[in-house]
């Protein structure tokens, strides 16, 4: 890049000025040090938490983050008996907590309450909620046979019998896995990383290993394209988010527990920042552990960065990727737990960063999908609904490339708009010179 960001990008917008975002960067690592409060008692009543909950707009079902969250506590904490199923309709999106004027973490509360009181369902929807949220096991069997697997889940008559038996609706494609792990693939392909002078450690997470190694394989490019060196984790398992959204909380801690244990021995074989390219799976393994699942990942959370928040911090030091332009459109959705942990403008300034790039930011809201909510059958219509505005802004803008975080709101972007969705990394991939 031929001058640095802040006369490149920063200086060009009002609302960050190269001071302020060094001053966020600041303030970002004393996140650990002053959790919010998760407290019932400092729920104001204010409702503005369902006000800008996307489930509360679509679903009159719903009774709102207020009251399953705050109020419904008051209630659980006098008799177990008052927990509602209606929790359950909640897709733990965080909007409500970015909302709250008081800090109160109501997503939390809500997704506790759901792992101590709700009750598993033992029948064929049961075993969906399974199959959706046990990751590491169904990516190890399918892998090995992706084609198959792939082909037979996309047989319309298949996803009919699904829809009908299991209640996964028919209208939704099952994302599509890999033949062959990311860590195969990195154990017989990549050379040797020691060989850079910096280092960082990548916990890659399910969809880059059993769905889409190619983000990968495109972080290890940046990377080293800026001459650091990647190291994997020894092992690691799913951060947990489906899992807790799923009702299989004891299975989550026991993935909590296995991935902090690791990730402090990589710590103590190297010292460096541990990055994610999953904007939840960094929102979990800093925040989630702690507060919902109870797991203490005090020893590592301050070494947890999403990517483009390290990225962005390298490009201001001068140590930035040698880019050359792109000259294309992109539109940039936001997705929930980015916003949620401060990070999404981030990745809109690293965006920005981009010579010849054309950056649109859609108006920030949940695309709908929320992990394994959207893939159900009742929770389908609301999903859709819920991403409504997302979808009718990008299919206005006619861009080359949608660009988020989240592999989740990728699927549901391409899915309804057929617009090309991909990661901020593989992008920036495409830009190295």
């Amino acid at each position: 890049m031929s001058s640095p960001l802040f006369h490149s990008t920063l200086l060009k917008d009002n609302l960050l000025k190269g001071e302020l975002l060094k001053d966020k960067f600041a303030k970002d690592n004393l996140i650990f040090r002053a959790p919010a409060n998760t407290s019932f008692d400092q729920c104001l009543k204010c409702t503005v938490c369902t006000v800008y909950c996307p489930v509360a707009k679509e679903n009159p079902d719903y009774p709102g983050p207020k009251q399953c969250g705050p109020d419904g506590e008051r209630l659980r904490f006098k008799s177990p008996e008052y927990y509602d199923e209606t929790l359950k309709l909640c897709t733990n999106c965080k909007r409500c907590e970015t909302a709250c004027p008081s800090g109160v973490r109501i997503g939390d509360m809500i997704a506790v309450a759901r792992g101590k009181h709700g009750k598993p369902a033992y029948n064929m929807k049961g075993i969906r909620d399974f199959v959706l949220s046990h990751t590491d096991l169904f990516g190890s069997v399918a892998t090995p046979v992706a084609p198959i697997v792939n082909a037979m889940t996309s047989v319309p008559l298949v996803k009919k019998v699904m829809h009908k038996t299991i209640g996964v609706h028919d209208h939704k494609s099952l994302p599509k896995y890999s033949h062959g792990t990311f860590r195969r693939w990195y154990k017989k392909e990549v050379s040797d990383q020691s060989i850079y002078q910096q280092q960082v450690h990548y916990f890659h997470g399910c969809f880059v290993n059993y769905n889409h190694p190619q983000l990968g394989k495109d972080f290890i490019k940046v990377m080293n394209n800026m001459h650091i060196g990647v190291q994997l984790l020894d092992k690691e398992k799913c951060c947990g988010v489906p899992l807790i959204a799923n009702g299989f909380h004891k299975k989550a801690q026991k993935n909590a527990e296995f991935n902090v244990a690791n990730l402090e021995a990589a710590i103590e074989r190297r010292d460096v920042p541990i990055l994610s390219t999953s904007s939840t799976c960094s929102f979990t393994l800093q925040q989630e552990y702690p507060h919902v699942l109870d797991v203490d990942n005090s020893k590592v959370a301050k070494k947890i960065e999403y990517v483009t928040r390290f990225l962005l911090k390298e490009i201001m030091n001068g140590r930035g990727p040698k880019m050359k332009p792109l000259n294309k459109k992109i539109v940039y959705h936001t997705p929930c737990h980015l916003e949620r942990s401060g990070g999404n403008i981030y990745t809109i300034e690293l965006l920005r960063a981009i010579p010849g790039l054309e950056v649109q930011v859609l108006d920030s809201e949940c695309c709908g999908l929320a992990g394994t909510y959207g893939f159900k059958t009742e929770n389908y219509d609301t999903s859709i609904a819920i991403g409504k505005n997302v979808f009718d802004q990008i299919k206005a803008a006619k861009p080359d490339y949608a660009i988020t975080d989240c592999e989740t709101c990728k699927w549901q972007i391409e899915e309804n708009t057929n617009v090309t969705t991909i990661h901020p990394i593989s992008l920036l991939c495409e830009a190295l010179m």
